[in-house]
């Protein structure tokens, strides 16, 4: 079988395996269903996801170990994951090959070539490792001060490194001790006035562009909900994401950039790609000519998908191992093998130091300016509410890699993507909506926090987050509180009578509660007694539609009697007003004046008992701006946001 055939069968696979795992994450009973299918595997597989939340948190989540496997394959074989698994890489390769396959050969080699641009990609990668590092950054500034010892040892062990490498002339040892002594003068100066906390901070935005959660949030959020419920019903409600045209619109148009140039997306903006080059770019297996037999007709360029030019010096960092070279090489000159190629080879990426140096300094000064704006702190945004089991909001940041699968298995589409509520760090972050989907967010659901590949919601058995059995003492997991709004309210501002938010809050004891106040009803004209037989009252005046006042909640009184109770309308016609027991028959006169009311249950809520859950907002029949909403105040993730003592 030719290497290229097994290459694209690899492919076919790993790309029908990812949609295979993005379907499956739902919920349900069917087999094809959520079952203990590996579905967070590809990210798991991703190591920039990884060395991301390694640098952001310290540590590293276990599923995220994966990672190390495909490291340590890429120091062996070389960009292998580009080239044989990437289900992203796959469909640009494809995409590419539609568009270029009736190409003069000379057009596809020069569409294919190497171009400087392709050295941006790295420089995506260092600016977000360098955000990503700052925290690393801030514990290693107060190393001094805290363990001067080991700091003095390591300042010294240095030094003595500069002076052995002086006297075997390996490199200037001169420059060696200054740049060490710069950077100890630096480091303790910068310890003495400062511990970090505003100058540095972490933030991971390594999922915007990295390969593998920009293809799940794009299949997630705009492709599945467009073909749902054709041939399976993927979910028990139509999904709908505001962000998905924004979403939808990048990821389109990287797909379509490779109408202009193959693997647009690989080769210029890809950062995973760029890791695996700075990995494999000293693989000990590699592409490469063999000693005689070239021709230099250059057919080994013509199908090159990472633009690394076999033909001459080859830039092993570009390499992603699609072996076309070796399918269209006439002469058997290419191959796979472990020394280097005959025609030479390029190892080093095309940055330059000042580059690097400038685009780390970027990345790592990005982090404070987007905390500038406090909405980690003092200004942070309450209808920022996130899922339940989400951790404080800076640590929630730097482990989110807006993947998008705790939107895709929420069953009531209420976790959709932010798009500038939590500021720009927090974009396509998840937070709740719940005038979105079927309800709010349902009590015994954990599955969002089950699902998340990097912890950022950490996962929560059903008795934590109802509060029960070895939690009670805790109480159940609070997201937000709810507040009523009095001006939108319809008992409160319109004197229409109104329980819906009490009757649909599903906590117990409630967390909405009423109550009752009598209002009068406002009439065009005014209604006077007549006569009365047993619990019907005739009156002269105004005319009554029945269909508004015999809903059980009108009422009437008679006179200026104040001793007795309003009694309730069971039924209002043409014989007059029908009441369910009539206090009256003793102390009413022809002629009286019949005050009719409106019994409004007014609501309130219990802050001790509302969860936050926001299936009172999502049932509030005010359908615009709803008249009692969520907020994250009292959230159960930040101490900082309680309301009560």
């Amino acid at each position: 079988m030719r290497i290229v055939t097994t290459r694209r069968l690899s492919q076919i696979f790993f790309f029908l395996l990812f949609l295979w795992l993005c379907v499956v994450s739902t919920l349900g009973e069917q087999w094809w269903q959520l079952r203990g299918w590996p579905v967070n595997w590809l990210i798991q597989l991703d190591p920039l996801v990884g060395l991301a939340t390694l640098l952001t948190t310290g540590t590293l989540y276990a599923g995220l170990l994966w990672g190390l496997l495909t490291m340590v394959l890429t120091i062996v074989l070389g960009r292998f994951f580009c080239g044989w698994i990437c289900p992203f890489g796959t469909l640009h390769q494809v995409v590419g090959w539609l568009a270029n396959r009736s190409r003069k050969a000379s057009r596809m080699m020069a569409a294919n070539r190497y171009r400087r641009g392709q050295g941006i990609k790295y420089a995506i990668l260092i600016f977000l490792l360098g955000a990503a590092a700052g925290d690393l950054l801030g514990r290693l500034l107060a190393f001094p001060l805290v363990m001067p010892i080991v700091a003095a040892g390591i300042g010294l062990g240095m030094l003595l490194l500069g002076t052995v490498i002086h006297f075997t002339k390996t490199m200037s040892g001169i420059q060696w001790v200054a740049g060490v002594v710069s950077v100890a003068g630096t480091w303790l100066l910068l310890d003495l006035f400062t511990d970090g906390s505003r100058l540095l901070a972490a933030t991971l935005q390594t999922g915007l562009l990295d390969p593998i959660p920009l293809f799940y949030r794009s299949v997630n959020l705009t492709l599945l909900p467009l073909v749902d419920g054709r041939l399976i019903s993927l979910s028990t409600v139509s999904r709908i994401y505001p962000s998905a045209l924004v979403i939808g619109a990048l990821f389109w148009t990287a797909v379509l950039l490779n109408l202009r140039i193959p693997r647009f997306y690989c080769r210029f903006v890809c950062p995973l790609g760029a890791l695996f080059g700075l990995l494999g770019k000293n693989t000990l297996w590699r592409i490469g000519q063999k000693p005689h037999g070239c021709t230099a007709c250059g057919a080994c360029n013509r199908h090159c998908e990472g633009g690394c030019e076999p033909a001459a010096t080859i830039r092993t960092a570009e390499c992603v191992l699609c072996m076309n070279c070796l399918d269209d090489c006439r002469h058997g000159v290419m191959g796979y093998h472990l020394h280097p190629s005959a025609a030479g080879e390029m190892a080093a990426p095309d940055l330059s130091r000042r580059a690097v140096a400038a685009t780390l300094v970027s990345g790592m000064a990005a982090a404070p300016l987007f905390r500038l704006a406090g909405l980690t702190g003092a200004t942070w945004n309450p209808d920022v509410i996130r899922p339940p089991g989400s951790l404080p909001e800076a640590e929630f940041l730097q482990r989110c890699i807006k993947c998008g699968q705790c939107m895709r298995i929420c069953p009531t589409n209420v976790i959709q993507p932010a798009s500038l509520q939590a500021g720009i760090e927090g974009i396509w972050t998840p937070m709740l909506n719940f005038r979105m989907g079927s309800s709010g967010c349902q009590q015994g659901c954990v599955a969002c926090g089950n699902l998340c590949p990097t912890a950022a919601i950490r996962p929560l058995s059903v008795d934590e987050r109802l509060g029960r059995k070895s939690f009670t003492s805790r109480g159940p997991v609070r997201i937000g509180t709810a507040f009523i709004d009095r001006g939108r309210c319809l008992p409160w501002a319109m004197d229409r009578p109104c329980i819906v938010c009490q009757e649909n809050c599903p906590v117990s004891p409630k967390a909405i509660f009423t109550r009752s106040e009598y209002r009068p009803v406002r009439l065009e004209g005014e209604l006077h007694l007549q006569g009365m037989t047993d619990n019907r009252l005739l009156f002269h005046g105004t005319a009554l539609p029945a269909e508004q006042f015999a809903t059980g909640d009108y009422y009437l009184s008679v006179g200026n009697e104040r001793n007795l109770p309003p009694a309730r309308i069971s039924a209002i016609g043409s014989g007059g007003i029908v009441l369910e027991q009539n206090p009256f028959t003793e102390t009413a006169v022809e002629g009286d004046r019949i005050n009719l009311l409106v019994r409004l249950q007014l609501p309130f809520v219990d802050p001790a008992h509302c969860i936050g859950c926001g299936v009172c907002e999502h049932e509030c029949p005010v359908k615009g701006r709803r008249a009692i909403r969520v907020t994250a105040e009292n959230e159960t993730r930040e101490s900082k946001h309680r309301l009560l003592l």
